[in-house]
Parts: structure tokens; C-alpha cells; sequence
């Protein structure tokens, strides 16, 4: 079988595993001792001097002249070098006479929210549009890709759930840093507690960077609960459960971080002032 880019690969052989095939045998025949890959004395052996040849140096050495080795093969795997993905740092404020374009800007930008905010569809239409290119990394999508043993925390926050989300901040902490580092920006959003450090803003900083920068997306209760009552499957909880949320998020009032009101504010215009308070966040950024 031909590699796609490059030359016949050999089979596999381990010494001790049986005779050399034809395949190495033949290669051998071509290959001086000491080029690469030479295990062992050509195949066919010298033919010996006729008993009347002349002894001593003859000018025509006996048998084929020696085929040299075939050149060192090159990595062709197509494997390309990746930029280490270093803590993001703290964004250089813009000259004052060139404000700060964030479309056009390599960020990473955590946005925070209760169920039901709009937080993945702002963040996926925010990412599509965007100057620069742009991933979108929602912590939920990669926790759920735990299937068998799957610790869900509507069932109750305990050990299980705890390490899974641990695990999938950790994951998309490394995910957005090797972006990053490629030049691509990123937005990740999660479900972040003011007042519980677990699930707090100390992991993103300590697995991003202290360059992220976090943004609140909290609407009216009314809004949350009418989103929620629209979800499916897992994603939607109980009223109860979401106004509990809401009520614990209202804790980031009075934290300095900015803080995005959607409530009478479609995908669009939620992603434009999106916009309008990164651009003072680069400009300023915040201290969390």
C-alpha cells in the first residue's frame, strides 16, 4: 500500500519473530553495510576469484557496484508544531487615539449566567460574527460528553458531580489556551457562583489566565423562567430550581464585574453590547 505523500511503508518486523521476507530481503540487496536499515550480509554472496585469474588488485571489482541507501524519510504525517498555551495574560489598553475594536481583537471572554439566560446562544451568534475567528467552548457540552456513570447535578451536587465539573472546567481551560495561543479567540460560558468557590471564578483564572475576561448576562427572573420552560431533556429544570439560581446570581451585583441585562434584548442586540462592554474591558480591564 502506497502512504498517501510518500514512499512504500515496510511491514512490520521485530528480531526474533521469523525470517526476513522478500520485501527485506530484496531492500538489504541494495544497501551497503552501514547505510540505514543494513541488518546483515546481501543476500547472494561474493562469487570467488577463477582459479586462473591473476592475483592481487583488478580493475573491474567482481559483482554489481554497491546501490547506495535510500534517503532518510521525512516526517510527512502532515504533524504540525503547536505554540505552548501559556496563562493568558491581562489585554495592553489601546492607544488613546485608536479605541479598542473588539470584533477585530484576540480575547477570551467568560460569559456568566443562570440557566436559561441565553448565555450559548449569545455566545455562538457573538463567536460566528466576529473579525477574527472565534471558538465557542461551552462547559456544559464538555461535561456531557461523560456518558456511562454520568453525575448530573440536578440530581443533587455531591463528590461525583463536583469532580466532573472540575474536570470539564480543567478541560476547557486547556482547550481555550491552545486556541489562544494559535491566535484564536475564545468565549466560554458557564454557570459561575459568586458565593460558591467551587464553582467559582478562581478555576477559570487559575486554568485560563488572568487575561479572561468575565461577563455577567443576567436577565429579569420572568425572562429566565419563560427560556427554561422552552428547553428539553436535561437542560431544563424545575422553577423552582432556576429561581434559586437566579437569586445566587444577583450576588454579582456590587462585584465590579459587568453586568449585561438582557431582558428586552434579542441575540443580536445581546451580542452588541457585548461588544460595547469589551471594549471598555480592554480598555479598562476588570480586577476579579
Amino acid at each position: 500500500m502506497q502512504h498517501a505523500v510518500g514512499s512504500p511503508l515496510p511491514p512490520p518486523h521485530r528480531p526474533g519473530h521469523g525470517p526476513a521476507g522478500p520485501w527485506t530481503q530484496a531492500r538489504q540487496a541494495q544497501q551497503p553495510p552501514g547505510a540505514p536499515g543494513f541488518t546483515g550480509a546481501p543476500h547472494h554472496p561474493p562469487v570467488p576469484p577463477h582459479p586462473q585469474a591473476p592475483q592481487g588488485p583488478h580493475p573491474h571489482p567482481q559483482g554489481p557496484p554497491p546501490v547506495a541507501g535510500p534517503p532518510p524519510l521525512r516526517d510527512t504525517t502532515g504533524h504540525v508544531a503547536l505554540p505552548p498555551g501559556g496563562p493568558v495574560a491581562v489585554p495592553s489598553p489601546p492607544p488613546a487615539q485608536a479605541p479598542a475594536d473588539p470584533s477585530a481583537t484576540t480575547l477570551a471572554v467568560l460569559l456568566i449566567g443562570p440557566a436559561g439566560a441565553g448565555k450559548t446562544s449569545v455566545a455562538k451568534y457573538w463567536a460566528e460574527r466576529r473579525r477574527v475567528p472565534t471558538a465557542h467552548i461551552s462547559l456544559d457540552d464538555v461535561r456531557e460528553w461523560v456518558r456511562s456513570g454520568f453525575a448530573d447535578p440536578q440530581t443533587g451536587w455531591n463528590d461525583n458531580s463536583e469532580a466532573q465539573y472540575r474536570l470539564a472546567r480543567r478541560t476547557c481551560g486547556f482547550a481555550a489556551r491552545n486556541f489562544l495561543a494559535n491566535g484564536i479567540s475564545c468565549i466560554l460560558d458557564d454557570a459561575v457562583f459568586p458565593d460558591r468557590p467551587v464553582v467559582g471564578l478562581g478555576g477559570w483564572k487559575r486554568h485560563v489566565g488572568p487575561g479572561l475576561l468575565p461577563v455577567v448576562l443576567l436577565p429579569g427572573l420572568e425572562i429566565v423562567l419563560e427560556r427554561n420552560a422552552r428547553r428539553i431533556g436535561n437542560r431544563r429544570l424545575t422553577d423552582e430550581e432556576v429561581a434559586r439560581i437566579h437569586g445566587r446570581m444577583a450576588g454579582w451585583y456590587g462585584s465590579g464585574l459587568p453586568i449585561i441585562d438582557n431582558s428586552q434584548l434579542d441575540v443580536p442586540g445581546t451580542a452588541q453590547v457585548l461588544d460595547d462592554v469589551l471594549a471598555r474591558a480592554i480598555a479598562s480591564p476588570p480586577k476579579w
